[in-house]
């Protein structure tokens, strides 16, 4: 693993950010996706959104200054969740465990919350690596 940071979304980042989530393996193993992934007008109206959002910590994952994921932490009903998205090219060294642990250092509200599919253990493993633990299922 590289050096990883967080730094603002750009509007040069928005090819990458699709290209990532419509990753057909990485949207097996998702939790929550776009009903098409493969919709550009929508993520891009979904991404409008996000920025408008004044609730909405959206943040981009570089590892040595490349693109390698977003991170980032809204409310839902009263909690404060966080999510995390990582380009395949940046799975199994570290990056998530490691952008995760930034985000959280950042978010000042507690406590925070999480949601994994259930049959995603490596997202699982990253989740326990950052300090949650499973509150249900």
């Amino acid at each position: 693993m590289g050096h990883i940071e967080l730094r603002d979304l750009d509007d040069d980042d928005l090819d990458a950010v699709f290209e990532m989530m419509r990753d057909p393996v990485a949207v097996e193993l998702a939790a929550f996706t776009a009903d098409d992934p493969d919709d550009r007008a929508a993520f891009d109206r979904w991404i409008t959104r996000i920025r408008e959002n004044d609730d909405v910590t959206y943040r981009i994952v570089t590892e040595d200054g490349a693109f390698a994921g977003a991170v980032g932490s809204f409310t839902v009903d009263g909690d404060r969740e966080v999510t995390y998205w990582i380009a395949r090219h940046a799975w199994g060294r570290g990056v998530a465990t490691q952008a995760l642990r930034l985000l959280v250092s950042r978010e000042p509200v507690r406590p925070l919350f999480a949601r994994v599919a259930v049959h995603n253990a490596a997202s699982r493993a990253v989740l326990t690596r950052c300090g949650f633990t499973e509150v249900s299922r």
